[in-house]
């Protein structure tokens, strides 16, 4: 009596998944866009970080007033970081020889991801989504590995 509802449960749940799997190529371009995101510091390049953002873009951190010792949210827009790409690393002083440029999915689902970020000196946390087409970042919160850099 119950078996055609199970059966119609099953199969609707299993379109349900299927619909909103992530592909390889998701997963590919998600990766992409966090790469560029840093590897635009790496060797200045503005147009990649330009790639890698959504115009709206957020960044993030906490910092700390030294004069108060409050701590409060220092915020960076898309504009900041395509100017940072373009001039930040300029001399090709800012990173080791071979850079930390680990990126970890957490979660991603058919027009979101958050992902992690491990560099050299700091992690960022980001949220993408998928926008005609394309992966983009649209939020950043990031920190140093020592907190005491947040001065």
């Amino acid at each position: 009596m119950y078996k055609p509802f199970h059966l119609l449960l099953l199969l609707f749940v299993s379109i349900s998944l299927s619909a909103t799997a992530q592909t390889k190529e998701d997963t590919a371009a998600i990766t992409r866009a966090a790469l560029d995101y840093i590897e635009s510091q790496h060797k200045p390049n503005a147009s990649q970080m330009e790639h890698a953002l959504h115009p709206r873009l957020v960044k993030r951190t906490f910092w700390n007033d030294k004069a108060t010792g409050k701590d409060f949210l220092y915020e960076y827009f898309a504009e900041n970081m395509i100017i940072l790409a373009e001039r930040y690393n300029v001399k090709g002083d800012k990173f080791p020889t071979n850079p930390k440029k680990e990126v970890k999915l957490l979660d991603i689902s058919d027009r979101t991801a958050s992902i992690k970020l491990i560099a050299d000196e700091w992690i960022d946390y980001m949220h993408l989504t998928k926008l005609n087409g394309t992966w983009k970042i649209v939020n950043v919160l990031w920190q140093y590995n020592d907190q005491k850099k947040h001065q």
